[in-house]
C-alpha cells in the first residue's frame, strides 16, 4: 500500500504494517520501511533529488533531498531516511531550503555552462532544479575542474565535465545490467566516473544510462545534435524487436522519427528499453532501404513507380488464386497490417497464410497449449528453467527481469541449452548437450529433483528450441517437465 493522506479531523490509525507519519503538515500513512522521498511521492510533495531513482538500489550522495526531521539534530536525507511512526517532516521551512540551496551551490561549482550547446537542454534535470534552489551570481572564482572524455561505443556520447557523480549509471550497470562495466574512481573532488579499461559498454541495455543520467554527461550520440526536446512530438509506439514488445516514444520532427525512448509500463518493460528497440529507427533512413517498388525485369530488380507496381503485383495475384497462393506474413508485422492480409487473402479464395517464418516442426500445432506466465509471474518464481534459450540475445529486458527475479526474491535459474551462453546471473544449474538432446535433457532426474525441490517453477522456451526441426518435442518435454516439478 502506498502512502495515504489522513483525514485530520479522524484520529489517524495506520493499517498493519504502515506508519503514521507528518510531511509539510499533511497527516499521512506510509509502509514500514520505506523513505521519506517515498512517502512525498506518493502523496504529491515535491522534493528535489539527483541520485534517487525508484528503480535503482538508494546511494544518498547527492545530498539534494536534505530536509528538517523534528527532534533530527541534523539534516536528513529523504531518499535514505526510513519513515518511524510519528515522524514530522518539513521539506520547504527555512532550515530544509538552506540546506538544499547549499547544495545546489556546491553542485554548481564545478558544472560548466553548457547549457546553449548540451543536448540534454530542456530536458535536464540540473536545470530544472537550479531555476528553484540555485543563485543568480556564484561565489565561487576558482578554476573549474576538466574530466577527459571515454569512448563508451558508438551509442553513447560522452562529456565527463558535466557529471555531478549521482553514480545512477554505475548502479544501473551493476544492478540492473548485472554488467558492472562503469564506476567512479579517485576520491572527492577528483571522482570520476568512466569504464575501468577504457573499453565501450556492451551491455544490452547501454542507452538506459542516457535516461538515468540527469545532466548531460551521457547523452544518445545518435541523436546528438539533431534538435531540441521541446521540437519533438511523441508518438506510442511498441518495440517489434523480440516477444517483450517494449512501450516506447517515437520522437518526431517535420515527419522524421528522430530517437526513440522508453514509455513507462510496469508489466512489460519498466522504465527500460533495449538498445535494439532504441536505435532501430535508424533502419527508416538507411541508404540501402527500399523506398519505391522493385520489379524484376530481365533478371535484375528495377525501380518501378507505385502504379506500375501495384498494377504488377495485381497481374500476379489475380492468377495464383485459391491453393496456389500462400502469404507469409513478417512477425513483425502489426495485427492490423496482418488482419488487413488475411482479408486480401480470403478474397482469393487462400486459406494459406502463416507468419512462424523461422520454426520447422508444427506438428503439435493442432494440440498445443499456450505458454502463458506473464512477466509478473516469471518475476516472483521460486525456480526458472531456459530450455534452449540464449535469453541476454533474445529477450534483453526479460534477462534483466531474470536478474531482477534471482537478487531482489532469491530465484534459482537453471539452463538447458546447446551453448554454455554468458548470463548476467548465477545458474544454479546447468545442462549442455547436443541440440538433438534438448527434449532428453528435461527427463534428467538430478535436474527434476533440483527444481522440484522449490516452490512454482517457470521454463522458458527459447528461440533456440522453437526453430528447432523436433520443436514439437522440446516443447512437450517442457510441459511434461513444468507438470512434474509444479
Amino acid at each position: 500500500m502506498s502512502a495515504q493522506p489522513v483525514n485530520p479531523s479522524e484520529a489517524p490509525v495506520a493499517p498493519e504494517g504502515h506508519v503514521t507519519i507528518e510531511i509539510d503538515g499533511q497527516t499521512m500513512f506510509a509502509p514500514k520501511g520505506s523513505m521519506i522521498i517515498q512517502a512525498a511521492d506518493k502523496a504529491g510533495i515535491p522534493i528535489p533529488r539527483f541520485c534517487y531513482h525508484e528503480k535503482l538500489p538508494i546511494a544518498a550522495n547527492c545530498r539534494m533531498c536534505l530536509v528538517d526531521v523534528e527532534k533530527s539534530p541534523k539534516p536528513s536525507p529523504a531518499c535514505a531516511t526510513p519513515v518511524m511512526d510519528g515522524m514530522k517532516i518539513q521539506t520547504r521551512n527555512e532550515k530544509a531550503l538552506k540546506y538544499q540551496r547549499s547544495v545546489m551551490e556546491f553542485l554548481l561549482i564545478n558544472h560548466p555552462l553548457d547549457c546553449p550547446i548540451c543536448d540534454q537542454g530542456g530536458e535536464c534535470e540540473l536545470q530544472d532544479v537550479s531555476l528553484g534552489y540555485g543563485r543568480s551570481v556564484s561565489r565561487f572564482n576558482e578554476r573549474k575542474r576538466v574530466v577527459a572524455d571515454e569512448d563508451m561505443g558508438p551509442l553513447v556520447a560522452t562529456e565527463m565535465t558535466r557529471c555531478i557523480q549521482c553514480t545512477r549509471c554505475v548502479r544501473f550497470t551493476a544492478e540492473i545490467a548485472g554488467t558492472y562495466e562503469l564506476g567512479g574512481m579517485y576520491r572527492g573532488e577528483n571522482l570520476q566516473i568512466g569504464t575501468y579499461d577504457g573499453k565501450p559498454l556492451t551491455t544490452e541495455l547501454s542507452g538506459n544510462v542516457i535516461d538515468v543520467c540527469p545532466v548531460g554527461a551521457l547523452t544518445n550520440k545518435v541523436f546528438q545534435f539533431r534538435a531540441r526536446p521541446w521540437e519533438l512530438t511523441a508518438r506510442e509506439s511498441l518495440g517489434y524487436h523480440d516477444a517483450m514488445c517494449s512501450n516506447l516514444f517515437l520522437h518526431v520532427r517535420r515527419g522524421e522519427v528522430l530517437r526513440a525512448v522508453p514509455r513507462d509500463n510496469e508489466l512489460v518493460n519498466e522504465c527500460w528499453l533495449s538498445d535494439r528497440d532504441r536505435y532501430s529507427h535508424q533502419g527508416l533512413y538507411a541508404a540501402d532501404r527500399a523506398v519505391k517498388p522493385l520489379q524484376k525485369v530481365n533478371g535484375e530488380w528495377k525501380e518501378v513507380s507505385w502504379a506500375e507496381g501495384l498494377a504488377a503485383a495485381r497481374e500476379i495475384l489475380d492468377g495464383n488464386r485459391g491453393d496456389d497462393l500462400g502469404v507469409l506474413v513478417h512477425p513483425s508485422t502489426s495485427n492490423e497490417e496482418g488482419a488487413l492480409l488475411a482479408r486480401l487473402a480470403a478474397g482469393l479464395g487462400s486459406n494459406n497464410i502463416d507468419h512462424r517464418i523461422d520454426n520447422r516442426d508444427f506438428s503439435d500445432a493442432a494440440t498445443a497449449e499456450v505458454f502463458g506466465a506473464s512477466l509478473a509471474e516469471i518475476e516472483n518464481a521460486d525456480r526458472i528453467v531456459l530450455l534452449g534459450s540464449n535469453v541476454r540475445h533474445e529477450l534483453p529486458l526479460l534477462h534483466a527481469r531474470l536478474r531482477k527475479a534471482q537478487t531482489k526474491n532469491g530465484a534459482r535459474i537453471f539452463a538447458v541449452n546447446p551453448v554454455d551462453f554468458d548470463f548476467a546471473f548465477a545458474l544454479a544449474g546447468k545442462q549442455i548437450v547436443a541440440p538433438s538432446k534438448l527434449a532428453d535433457a528435461m527427463g534428467d532426474a538430478a535436474l527434476r529433483e533440483a527444481v522440484k525441490s522449490g516452490g512454482n517453477t517457470v521454463v522458458i522456451v527459447g528461440a533456440i528450441a522453437e526453430n528447432h526441426p523436433q520443436a514439437a518435442a522440446i516443447r512437450s518435454a517442457a510441459r511434461d517437465f513444468a507438470a512434474a516439478t509444479g
